[in-house]
């Protein structure tokens, strides 16, 4: 029996892992690591959860215990929201990072496997990009220049530390039904209401805005997950990039049953960016320039180190996407659900009242 560690077990990749774990022919003990544990239905029920922050100060303690005689340790665990404090994300997901790898190497711990993404990558007009590809993040992007700076680190670690067999998975945008509500949150809330995917599944909509010339790749989450079990098994090492086939606006138009309506890319990043500005759309600049600017990647590496092939294509996560948003579809996970963006920033804006509390009080005269 393999004992396994993922952190951030209860989220979109962590999902797919855990049924991807669940198929497998190995027997394995697995730990969830996540602030808010999620119900004990499938595909949670077969995990021993255990609440933690890996940002706050006890951290280092609770993964010391949990970490002890354990085979691997899977990072998934990333902080999504203040986008509006971009710095504070950054600072949070590197401190959060930095404390995994240190207790795993405390611990002994044989194995990481840590989640990237594509927009770890500088954008490029090359196209597709192999893992040899500069990792600098997508500027401008807290979430990219987070992922590149957590990757530098990773990369440092596993120089230091050449007995921990240490992989990075570089995803595409990941999609699953399960994760629509809390897209819905992320990008959507409030402005776009969810009754117009609906209008998009019945294709009620005969033409789709999308930004000019645009390309991308999706993944589905079991697929990700079935990447990671690969690597779990072959005690992989370095970077895997991971993602289905390529669409273009006539495909993403196509899958919701219209057909394209292109907008010149720097156009719609202006009214994102207004929109964004008037918090009526909580999609940033910085998440638009991820979807429009993170190059097409090469995923040779994976086909042929690790035998791995994406069962479902870019067109059918693009439905399951789409038929999720206009259903609001979650799990019963914490992390799934539509509301869970609402707390975090009513408890971000609460924090920064305090912050500024006590600034104001530290400058008043007595």
């Amino acid at each position: 029996m393999v004992k396994i560690v993922i952190t951030g077990a209860s989220g979109n990749v962590g999902t797919g892992l855990l049924r991807a774990l669940a198929a497998d022919s190995s027997e394995h003990e697995v730990v969830g690591v996540c602030r808010r544990p999620p119900e004990a239905v499938p595909p949670y029920d077969s995990v021993r959860w255990q609440s933690c922050d890996l940002a706050a100060d006890d951290a280092p303690d609770v993964l010391d215990e949990v970490l002890r005689d354990v085979d691997a340790v899977v990072h998934l665990a990333w902080m999504f929201q203040p986008v509006r404090d971009g710095a504070r994300m950054q600072r949070t997901n590197f401190k959060g990072t930095s404390a995994v790898l240190s207790a795993a190497r405390r611990a002994g711990v044989p194995q990481i496997v840590h989640c990237s993404s594509i927009s770890a990558y500088a954008p490029t007009s090359a196209a597709p990009v192999t893992e040899q590809a500069a990792t600098s993040g997508v500027p401008g992007s807290a979430y990219g220049e987070g992922k590149a700076e957590a990757e530098a680190l990773v990369a440092r670690f596993a120089e230091d530390n050449p007995d921990i067999a240490v992989a990075t998975i570089r995803p595409t945008l990941v999609a699953q039904a399960a994760a629509s509500a809390s897209f819905l949150a992320l990008f959507f809330d409030p402005l776009v209401p969810r009754q117009l995917f609906s209008l998009l599944r019945r294709g009620k909509i005969p033409l789709v805005p999308l930004p000019s010339q645009l390309k991308v790749q999706l993944v589905h989450s079991d697929d990700v997950g079935d990447a990671i079990v690969r690597i779990l098994r072959t005690r992989a090492r370095g970077p895997f990039n991971i993602a289905a086939d390529t669409l273009t606006t006539h495909d993403l138009a196509a899958a919701a049953g219209g057909r394209p309506l292109p907008v010149p890319t720097g156009v719609m990043r202006a009214m994102v960016r207004l929109l964004w500005r008037a918090r009526v759309l909580h999609m940033s600049p910085g998440w638009f320039d991820v979807g429009t600017r993170s190059p097409l990647i090469d995923t040779s590496r994976a086909r042929e180190e690790l035998g791995w092939t994406p069962r479902t294509s870019s067109t059918a996560c693009a439905r399951e996407q789409l038929s999720g948003i206009a259903d609001a579809t979650h799990l019963p996970s914490p992390v799934l659900r539509r509301d869970r963006f609402k707390t975090e920033r009513r408890n971000s804006r609460s924090a920064a009242d305090r912050r500024q509390l006590r600034a104001k009080a530290a400058t008043t005269p007595l």
